[in-house]
């Protein structure tokens, strides 16, 4: 299927996660221009497509959980994920990391979802705060940090091992910069954008890490990349020096 055209039937065997994982496996999702813009007008959606459209509920599909920064959960408005699981028969839950547990109990990450959402965040987090989002139905878990491993660990105690990262820049960066991802899915939209708008990925300096290509569907223009570590990680040590929750919106 690499380099064709998108046949949507192939998506779900081609996206599968590893079988029998041992740990959390984190895909990270994310669309950008093809001068890397990662947004049009503040969000995301600017540069999206049928073809991304189609890809981005595939992927909730396949997932245990939807990893998500409190920025990117404000400027894009998010809601809880739609359709069942692939064997399943509720949708994924939104696992929003957020400092500050600054999130609206009346947003739609509430008020519109099948699941609960998971709101993870630390003793340091406005107490009003935390009460009124569990109030309105969030599953709060207080955690000693944000650091990459913290939050992997409370996904594995909660058995949700296969992780969907959908961004903001901020989470991104902070997994990358541990060594904590295993894929990066990139749409790559045929769109120059120019702007201001930032990349991908933004957080602390680190090594490199080498991706090998694991497969290419092009589609009108719109080119689906999907790219996966070169080689194993170990979980990442925790550190308290993680900044998980972009000041957006």
């Amino acid at each position: 299927m690499d380099g064709t055209t998108l046949d949507a039937a192939d998506l779900p065997g081609l996206y599968a996660y590893p079988e029998d994982l041992a740990r959390p496996w984190v895909r990270v999702n994310f669309v950008s221009s093809i001068d890397g813009a990662v947004s049009v007008d503040g969000v995301s959606g600017g540069l999206g497509s049928p073809a991304d459209e189609l890809l981005f509920g595939v992927l909730r599909r396949l997932a245990d959980v939807v990893l998500v920064g409190a920025g990117t959960v404000r400027a894009e408005d998010y809601r809880g994920a739609r359709k069942p699981g692939y064997g399943r028969d509720a949708p994924p839950p939104i696992a929003v990391v957020t400092g500050s547990a600054h999130l609206d109990p009346a947003s739609r990450l509430f008020t519109d979802t099948a699941v609960p959402p998971i709101v993870l965040t630390t003793a340091d987090a406005d107490p009003r705060r935390r009460q009124a989002i569990a109030a309105a139905g969030a599953d709060v878990a207080v955690l000693g940090d944000l650091a990459p491993a913290t939050l992997l660990a409370e996904l594995e105690r909660r058995g949700l091992r296969k992780v969907l990262c959908e961004g903001g820049p901020g989470l991104h960066g902070d997994l990358a910069s541990a060594d904590a991802v295993d894929e990066l899915c990139l749409t790559l939209a045929p769109l120059h954008a120019g702007g201001g708008s930032g990349r991908i990925a933004r957080g602390p300096d680190g090594p490199p890490r080498e991706m090998r290509l694991g497969s290419v569907i092009e589609d009108d223009g719109v080119l689906l990349l999907r790219y996966v570590r070169a080689r194993g990680r170990a979980l990442p040590a925790t550190s308290t020096d993680v900044g998980v929750d972009p000041p957006i919106g």
